[in-house]
Protein backbone atom coordinates (compact mmCIF):
# COMPACT_ATOMS: atom_id res chain seq x y z
CA UNK A 1 0.00 0.00 0.00
CA UNK A 2 1.53 3.30 -1.12
CA UNK A 3 1.29 6.17 1.50
CA UNK A 4 -1.62 8.18 -0.79
CA UNK A 5 -3.69 4.81 -0.53
CA UNK A 6 -3.39 4.65 3.00
CA UNK A 7 -4.10 8.30 3.62
CA UNK A 8 -6.77 8.84 1.57
CA UNK A 9 -8.29 5.46 2.77
CA UNK A 10 -7.94 6.82 6.83
CA UNK A 11 -9.73 9.73 5.12
CA UNK A 12 -12.51 8.46 3.73
CA UNK A 13 -13.47 6.10 7.05
CA UNK A 14 -12.93 9.30 9.16
CA UNK A 15 -15.13 11.09 6.54
CA UNK A 16 -17.95 8.07 6.96
CA UNK A 17 -17.68 7.84 10.64
CA UNK A 18 -17.76 11.52 11.57
CA UNK A 19 -20.40 12.45 8.89
CA UNK A 20 -22.44 9.14 10.85
CA UNK A 21 -22.07 10.96 14.03
CA UNK A 22 -22.57 14.56 12.59
CA UNK A 23 -25.69 13.26 10.51
CA UNK A 24 -27.73 10.98 13.32
CA UNK A 25 -26.11 12.27 16.29
CA UNK A 26 -28.06 11.19 19.19
CA UNK A 27 -30.11 8.26 17.17
CA UNK A 28 -26.65 6.23 17.48
CA UNK A 29 -26.95 6.28 21.44
CA UNK A 30 -28.49 2.71 21.70
CA UNK A 31 -26.19 1.06 18.79
CA UNK A 32 -23.00 2.37 19.94
CA UNK A 33 -23.53 1.38 23.81
CA UNK A 34 -24.42 -1.97 22.97
CA UNK A 35 -21.50 -2.25 20.99
CA UNK A 36 -19.00 -3.40 23.65
CA UNK A 37 -20.80 -6.32 24.74
CA UNK A 38 -22.21 -7.39 21.17
CA UNK A 39 -21.76 -11.08 20.60
CA UNK A 40 -22.09 -10.71 16.93
CA UNK A 41 -19.26 -7.94 16.86
CA UNK A 42 -17.16 -9.47 19.43
CA UNK A 43 -17.32 -12.76 17.25
CA UNK A 44 -16.65 -10.62 13.77
CA UNK A 45 -14.02 -8.16 15.16
CA UNK A 46 -11.84 -10.75 17.18
CA UNK A 47 -12.45 -13.02 14.79
CA UNK A 48 -10.59 -11.55 12.46
CA UNK A 49 -8.31 -9.56 14.61
CA UNK A 50 -7.23 -13.37 15.53
CA UNK A 51 -7.22 -14.74 11.99
CA UNK A 52 -4.78 -11.91 10.71
CA UNK A 53 -2.87 -12.14 13.46
CA UNK A 54 -2.19 -15.76 13.06
CA UNK A 55 -1.69 -15.71 9.33
CA UNK A 56 0.94 -13.21 10.41
CA UNK A 57 2.46 -15.91 12.66
CA UNK A 58 2.68 -18.31 9.93
CA UNK A 59 4.80 -15.56 8.07
CA UNK A 60 7.29 -15.02 10.81
CA UNK A 61 10.87 -15.73 9.52
CA UNK A 62 13.81 -17.25 10.90
CA UNK A 63 15.03 -13.60 12.65
CA UNK A 64 11.62 -13.79 14.28
CA UNK A 65 11.27 -16.96 16.36
CA UNK A 66 9.88 -18.26 12.78
CA UNK A 67 11.31 -22.11 13.49
CA UNK A 68 8.89 -21.89 16.84
CA UNK A 69 5.72 -20.47 14.23
CA UNK A 70 4.02 -23.99 14.57
CA UNK A 71 4.11 -23.52 18.39
CA UNK A 72 3.04 -20.17 18.41
CA UNK A 73 0.04 -20.47 15.87
CA UNK A 74 -1.13 -23.33 18.43
CA UNK A 75 -0.66 -20.86 21.88
CA UNK A 76 -2.40 -18.33 19.78
CA UNK A 77 -5.31 -20.13 18.73
CA UNK A 78 -5.93 -21.78 22.14
CA UNK A 79 -5.55 -18.19 23.63
CA UNK A 80 -8.39 -16.76 21.19
CA UNK A 81 -10.92 -19.12 21.26
CA UNK A 82 -10.42 -19.04 25.08
CA UNK A 83 -10.82 -15.96 25.43
CA UNK A 84 -14.82 -16.08 23.94
CA UNK A 85 -15.53 -18.50 26.94
CA UNK A 86 -13.15 -17.32 29.80
CA UNK A 87 -13.08 -13.77 28.82
CA UNK A 88 -16.42 -12.98 26.75
CA UNK A 89 -17.09 -9.84 28.56
CA UNK A 90 -16.01 -6.57 26.04
CA UNK A 91 -14.64 -9.20 23.89
CA UNK A 92 -15.48 -6.67 20.87
CA UNK A 93 -14.06 -3.77 22.60
CA UNK A 94 -11.08 -5.96 22.31
CA UNK A 95 -11.43 -7.04 19.29
CA UNK A 96 -11.41 -4.16 18.08
CA UNK A 97 -8.51 -2.46 19.41
CA UNK A 98 -6.48 -6.09 18.14
CA UNK A 99 -7.76 -5.34 14.48
CA UNK A 100 -6.67 -1.41 15.16
CA UNK A 101 -3.40 -2.02 16.40
CA UNK A 102 -2.87 -4.81 13.08
CA UNK A 103 -4.23 -1.81 10.66
CA UNK A 104 -1.99 0.84 12.16
CA UNK A 105 1.06 -1.60 11.69
CA UNK A 106 -0.11 -1.55 7.93
CA UNK A 107 -0.46 2.55 8.05
CA UNK A 108 3.11 2.71 9.27
CA UNK A 109 4.63 0.87 7.21
CA UNK A 110 3.11 2.84 3.91
CA UNK A 111 4.24 5.73 5.85
CA UNK A 112 7.60 4.65 6.65
CA UNK A 113 10.81 6.80 5.37
CA UNK A 114 8.45 8.53 3.02
CA UNK A 115 9.37 12.20 2.15
CA UNK A 116 6.27 14.26 2.22
CA UNK A 117 6.10 16.06 5.57
CA UNK A 118 2.32 16.24 5.42
CA UNK A 119 2.47 12.22 6.11
CA UNK A 120 2.96 13.49 9.67
CA UNK A 121 -0.82 14.14 9.71
CA UNK A 122 -1.70 10.23 9.22
CA UNK A 123 0.94 9.21 11.06
CA UNK A 124 -0.08 11.30 13.84
CA UNK A 125 -3.52 10.37 13.84
CA UNK A 126 -2.15 6.52 14.10
CA UNK A 127 0.13 7.21 17.14
CA UNK A 128 -3.50 8.68 18.73
CA UNK A 129 -5.32 5.31 17.95
CA UNK A 130 -2.53 3.37 18.93
CA UNK A 131 -2.77 4.55 22.49
CA UNK A 132 -6.27 4.22 22.33
CA UNK A 133 -6.43 0.64 21.25
CA UNK A 134 -3.50 -0.17 24.07
CA UNK A 135 -5.86 1.96 26.75
CA UNK A 136 -8.93 0.19 25.35
CA UNK A 137 -7.56 -3.46 25.08
CA UNK A 138 -6.47 -3.29 28.69
CA UNK A 139 -8.96 -1.47 30.45
CA UNK A 140 -12.88 -2.05 27.64
CA UNK A 141 -14.74 -1.02 29.77
CA UNK A 142 -13.54 2.61 29.28
CA UNK A 143 -15.18 3.17 26.29
CA UNK A 144 -19.05 2.19 27.63
CA UNK A 145 -18.13 5.02 30.21
CA UNK A 146 -16.80 7.54 26.91
CA UNK A 147 -20.03 6.35 25.41
CA UNK A 148 -21.94 7.32 28.55
CA UNK A 149 -19.95 10.56 28.57
CA UNK A 150 -20.58 11.00 24.86
CA UNK A 151 -24.51 10.93 25.02
CA UNK A 152 -25.10 12.64 28.56
CA UNK A 153 -25.17 16.24 25.94
CA UNK A 154 -26.65 16.02 22.83
CA UNK A 155 -24.32 18.34 20.88
CA UNK A 156 -21.36 16.25 22.09
CA UNK A 157 -21.92 13.58 19.47
CA UNK A 158 -22.39 15.78 16.71
CA UNK A 159 -19.33 18.22 17.93
CA UNK A 160 -17.47 15.10 17.86
CA UNK A 161 -18.53 13.61 14.53
CA UNK A 162 -17.59 17.38 13.10
CA UNK A 163 -13.88 16.74 14.56
CA UNK A 164 -13.49 13.38 12.54
CA UNK A 165 -15.17 14.59 9.49
CA UNK A 166 -12.92 17.60 9.33
CA UNK A 167 -9.92 15.28 9.98
CA UNK A 168 -10.82 13.40 7.36
CA UNK A 169 -10.87 16.79 5.32
CA UNK A 170 -7.40 17.65 6.43
CA UNK A 171 -6.03 13.86 5.55
CA UNK A 172 -7.97 13.62 2.06
CA UNK A 173 -6.26 17.31 1.21
CA UNK A 174 -2.47 16.25 2.10
CA UNK A 175 -3.14 13.68 -0.46
CA UNK A 176 -3.04 16.11 -2.98
CA UNK A 177 0.47 17.30 -1.88
CA UNK A 178 2.13 13.65 -2.44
Amino acid sequence: MTLFQATLATALVLLATGGHLLWHGARTEQQLKAFPRSKTAAYILMGSAASWFLYLVLQLGPSDFGQYRTQLFGIFLVTAIGSFYYAPDFLAVRGLAGLTLLIAGVLLDAAYMQVPQSRLFLVSFVYLCIVLAIILGAAPYKLRDFFDWLYRKPQRSRLLGLSIALYGVLLALTTLFY
